[in-house]
This record gives structure tokens, sequence and C-alpha cells, in this order.
């Protein structure tokens, strides 16, 4: 019976009714503080959503607006490249039409011989007069750029 006696020893005395109460009334005050306050974290939390959405919107306007000037940079660079082009191809046609001429002009003058056309037709020849010809008109073609 020994054990029985310690056993109800342990348990705690019942509180009185008063005490109950008093503990209530913190808890009811702090569950009022705790509502305010997540009250106010849901009404921060909402704000900073609203500027992130805010923020990623004027974001995407952004990207959008840079996107658009650099593929409109980009078309015009690839006219411009297009155009640089066509015109080196003009120069190039313009330089060997030019060269074709000068070789003409040199025949017709006698300044080479019908073994030095066969020779030229293989591998060209330049002398000083031919060189002097070229830088001619390599200055003509410098001053039409």
């Amino acid at each position: 019976m020994a054990n029985s006696d310690s056993s109800t020893a342990a348990l705690p005395a019942p509180l009185p009714l008063a005490s109950k109460k008093e503990n209530i009334t913190p808890i009811g005050s702090k569950i009022a503080e705790l509502n305010e306050s997540r009250t106010e974290l849901v009404n921060r939390i909402q704000g900073l959503k609203q500027d992130l959405q805010s923020w990623r919107s004027k974001l995407d306007t952004q990207v959008k607006i840079y996107r658009d000037e650099l593929s409109g940079l980009k078309k015009s660079l690839n006219v411009e490249v297009d155009q640089l082009r066509t015109e080196f191809q003009e120069l190039k046609n313009t330089l060997q039409q030019q060269q074709e001429d000068v070789t003409a002009s040199l025949r017709n003058l006698g300044l080479q011989d019908s073994a030095g056309d066969a020779k030229e037709a293989q591998e060209p020849k330049v002398d000083v007069e031919d060189k002097e010809v070229h830088a001619s008109v390599e200055e003509d073609i410098e001053k039409e750029i």
C-alpha cells in the first residue's frame, strides 16, 4: 500500500478556479497580438507581391524595348554589310577590267612581243612601266572612293 500512497502524492493539486482565469487573460491578449502581427505580415507580403509584379512588368517592358532596338540595329548592320559587299565586288570587277584594259593597251602599243604574250598568259611579267601604270590605276581608284 505504500505504493498507492506515493502515487497520489506525486499528482499535483488542482489549481483553484481564480488562478485559471488569470492564466486565460494573458493568453487571450497574446492571441490578439499574434493575430494583429499576422495581419500586418500578410499585408506586407501582399504589398511585396504587388511590388514584385510591378517590377517584373517594368522589366519585361524594358527587355522587349531593348530586343526591338537590337533587332533594328541588326537589320541595319546587315543592310550595310550587304552594301559593302556589293561595293567591294563592283570595285573588284572594276579593277579587273582596268587591268585587262591596261594589258590590252600595252599589247596595242607593241611593248610586248607575241612570245611574251604567251608567257604572260601563263605567268604575268611585271616591269617598271607596268608598276607605274598599276600605281596610277590605284591612285584613280582611291580618288573615286
